[in-house]
């Protein structure tokens, strides 16, 4: 079996045609059958012509999602879910994000990864087994969903109009499997009266302020413009920003001051893994005599910087099988028509949402902030003796010789809309995540070893 994988991996295409479409999420170009704009609903096509050109069974619904199906027998179907929309490509890129580069056996791009990698992984792995005519008494189903990374309304589109499959795999976190992800709860929140805006004697305003463009990424980015006497605080900015060994930028026009802080992104399920711009300029401008609302804005702000884990919003929880609570404030925005931090909160799966949702309710009431909007999705958890799990471990211990331990994450994946559904790669152990950050990555080497996995998990699972 391996040394046939093997043979068949040499007409194995890199992706560059997946990873060149912008496929980012944008409701201005939406039309009926792209619903979340042009690029996303191009990037879908691709990937559906390709499985049509590979003799699968494909069928779009809606533009929503597609899938391709190899095998149209009276049985189970096993299901293969992966994503071709990608979050924006923020940040100094070393190459241009959507021109996909190699450079050291590394394929640069974004979605490289996250999760345009990975998906034509398997899409090449369910190739390999339709070629090599292997007997399969379960049909293969790979499904291709267009808003992971905000939402995933295609996959809730997807299960109100076709049967999804009970059993698979998401090609879209580690190896070797995840078998439990922390739900979420997002979170928006407000200043609690907003009515006094700037009537007081401030020697600063506080016109605007904008970090993030994800609730699911740290912001790399934050602005804020300030109006009044603002001499001292550009040397200031040029102190603090160097403290922090972070990039930064400021502007004059008028009586305004631009200051501009460059953080570091990272995926909002491991906020520490990055530097946040906005709570980091926050904690700098809290020190100034601003506008009332804007003092009580900037101090809320700023208590979350370095707070991964909701201490001061009395949160915190863990457990054994899934870690610690984390909460990322993914979009943070200030003006005179409108102010909001929307939390992204990744709760373990023994977590009692009720309870969490009562304590940062007396929490944001403490700090003189109010819940705007609230949104949960629970948390996802396959038993370590299910037979799929087994049949998963016994196809990457024969492709790597390497241990299947099971694993746990903060992140959420498609995996959760089947009954039995883990995620399965791509990223290897010991090996840097790149999803969601600059200069995102996948190397040469770990895109064939995956495509080798994927093709005998399939048969694993459907033979």
């Amino acid at each position: 079996m391996k040394k046939y994988i093997k043979e068949k991996l040499s007409y194995w295409r890199i992706p560059k045609g997946l990873l060149r479409i912008e496929s980012v999420k944008d409701l201005e170009t939406k039309t009926d059958d792209q619903p979340m704009g042009t690029n996303v609903g191009e990037a879908l096509h691709y990937v559906l012509d390709l499985s049509d050109e590979a003799g699968l069974i494909t069928k779009n619904l809606d533009g929503y999602a597609g899938h391709g199906q190899l095998g149209d027998v009276d049985a189970d179907t096993i299901g293969i879910l992966c994503h071709v929309d990608v979050v924006p490509a923020t940040g100094d890129w070393t190459s241009p994000p959507f021109e996909p580069e190699i450079r050291d056996g590394r394929l640069y791009a974004r979605g490289a990864i996250d999760d345009k990698g990975p998906t034509m992984a398997a899409f090449y792995g369910l190739k390999i087994v339709k070629e090599l005519g292997l007997p399969l008494r379960k049909n293969v189903r790979i499904i291709f969903g267009t808003d992971e990374e905000s939402g995933m309304s295609c996959m809730k589109y997807y299960k109100e109009h076709e049967d999804m499959p009970k059993i698979g795999f998401a090609p879209d976190a580690d190896f070797p499997i995840i078998h439990a992800e922390k739900g979420q709860m997002n979170v928006r929140v407000s200043v609690a009266d907003n009515r006094d805006s700037g009537s007081d004697q401030s020697d600063i305003q506080l016109v605007s302020f904008k970090a993030g463009d994800r609730a699911n990424m740290v912001p790399g980015k934050a602005t804020a413009v300030l109006k009044g006497s603002y001499g001292q605080i550009k040397k200031d900015f040029f102190t603090f920003s160097r403290k922090q060994g972070l990039a930064y930028e400021y502007s004059e026009e008028g009586d305004q001051l631009k200051l501009i802080l460059y953080g570091i992104s990272a995926h909002g399920m491991a906020p520490q893994t990055g530097v946040n711009a906005g709570t980091t300029l926050a904690a700098f401008l809290t020190s100034m005599n601003m506008q009332a609302d804007a003092r009580t804005f900037l101090n809320f702000v700023a208590d979350l910087h370095k707070d991964f884990e909701g201490e001061g919003l009395r949160i915190a929880f863990k457990d054994k099988i899934t870690g610690p609570l984390t909460v990322n404030p993914g979009l943070i925005s200030f003006d005179s028509n409108q102010n909001f931090v929307h939390l992204n909160i990744r709760c373990p799966v023994t977590a009692e949402y009720e309870s969490i949702q009562q304590d940062l309710n007396m929490a944001l009431y403490q700090k003189g902030m109010v819940m705007q909007d609230y949104r949960e999705s629970s948390p996802h958890h396959v038993p370590e003796d299910n037979p799929m799990i087994k049949a998963l471990q016994k196809a990457y211990q024969e492709e790597t010789g390497g241990n299947p331990v099971l694993l746990t994450t903060g992140g959420g994946t498609y995996a959760r809309f089947m009954e039995e559904g883990v995620a399965y790669g791509a990223s290897f152990p010991g090996k840097e995540m790149t999803a969601h950050q600059t200069d995102e990555y996948i190397e040469i080497e770990d895109l064939l070893k995956a495509t080798a996995i994927y093709a005998r998990a399939i048969y694993e699972l459907a033979k």
